[in-house]
Formats: structure tokens, sequence, C-alpha cells
């Protein structure tokens, strides 16, 4: 469960805005919800990542130093770093909450969901991301494609949980040590990932 004081992904995710895409109640029933932030100074950056089930229990935080040339970059890098995170840990039958302090990058998200369910749809094709995010926006799809269903919320910064990790990551770096291994939340006969599916950089 959440600790003391710390809200759950899943109450962020309830109560925040999912651009481009309706909210209403039935969808708020994820398997899994990640929160991703991305930092950038001129000292340096860093990549936060937490995952968890929907009753709270963590499955993993990450706290990563990166080189992320502005903070567009790193935001989308840090959301590529978390799909990849839960990836490896979530059957692809999981239905996904994402919890981002990037507005664009959330509508982005859900209009690449929207997309794929519809192949008339052509808002991926309109879409613009920033500068040197190619890459890690190919992956981000990718990772959106092979869950169930994807959603995205955008939350205030100073609500995004992953927002300390990626912005001391050295004080952090621990929680990299203490990541769990997460167990599917549905009833399913798949389990983890194969390692082909698990280890692969999406969008290479």
């Amino acid at each position: 469960m959440a600790s003391m004081g710390r809200p759950r992904l899943r109450d962020l995710f309830d109560e925040s805005p999912t651009p481009h895409i309706a909210h209403p109640p039935h969808t708020h029933r994820r398997d899994y919800y990640v929160a991703t932030d991305g930092s950038f100074e001129s000292t340096g950056a860093g990549l936060g990542v937490i995952i968890e089930t929907a009753s709270g229990k963590r499955v993993a935080r990450l706290a990563i130093h990166d080189g992320a040339p502005d903070n567009n970059v790193a935001e989308y890098r840090a959301l590529h770093l978390g799909l990849d995170a839960l990836a490896a840990r979530a059957p692809e039958s999981a239905a996904v909450g994402v919890l981002v302090d990037h507005d664009d990058l959330a509508s982005n998200v859900n209009a690449a969901v929207l997309a794929g369910r519809d192949r008339e749809f052509r808002t991926v094709a309109g879409l613009s991301h920033p500068p040197g995010t190619a890459h890690h926006w190919r992956g981000i799809r990718a990772r959106i494609a092979g869950f169930e269903t994807v959603r995205a919320a955008a939350v205030a910064s100073g609500q995004n949980p992953a927002h300390p990790l990626a912005n001391a990551p050295e004080e952090y770096a621990h929680v990299n040590r203490n990541t769990a291994s997460g167990r599917p939340t549905r009833q399913s006969t798949e389990q983890v990932p194969p390692p082909s599916r698990a280890d692969r950089h999406a969008g290479d």
C-alpha cells in the first residue's frame, strides 16, 4: 500500500485531466500506474520513475542521472524509461495509467492511443514533438501499442511524485537497488513478457 502521507498514483490519476480522452469513472480502473518526470539543469539532469499497482503497492522506483540537452527531451526520455520498466514487469493485458507534468506529452500520448484504435484517425501524423525527442517518441508509441490500454493524465509539477527523483537522483540512488518485480493485477495466463519483448529497445 502507499506510505502514510503519500497519495497513491491511482488517486492522482483519478483527479487529473486526461487531454483528448473523456475520463468517465470506468476508465479509472487501471492495473498499473506509472509517474515519470525529467529534469534539466546546466549542471546535469535526471529521470524519475515510480510504478504502482492499483492498490498502491510499489513495483519500482528509478532515479537516474541523465544528460538531456533540454527539459522537453528529459520529459520524453523519462516516460520512455518508465514504460520500458513497466513493460518488463507487467503483462500485455494490463491497463495503464500514466502521470506526467508535461501537458503536451500527455496530450500526445492520448492522441496516439486514439489513433491506434482507429486507423482513420490521423492525429498522430499531425502531432508535433519537440526537437530531439523523435527516438523517444517512437519508443513511447511502441510501448503504448504493447499494452491493452493506456491513458495519460497531466499533473502539476509539485504534485508529481517522480519529481524529487528526477531533480535529485544522487539522493535517491538507493531506490534503484530496491526495485521489486511486479505481478499482474488481472487474472491472466500471461505473466511477465518474454525477454525478447522486455529487453528490446522500442523504436530502434
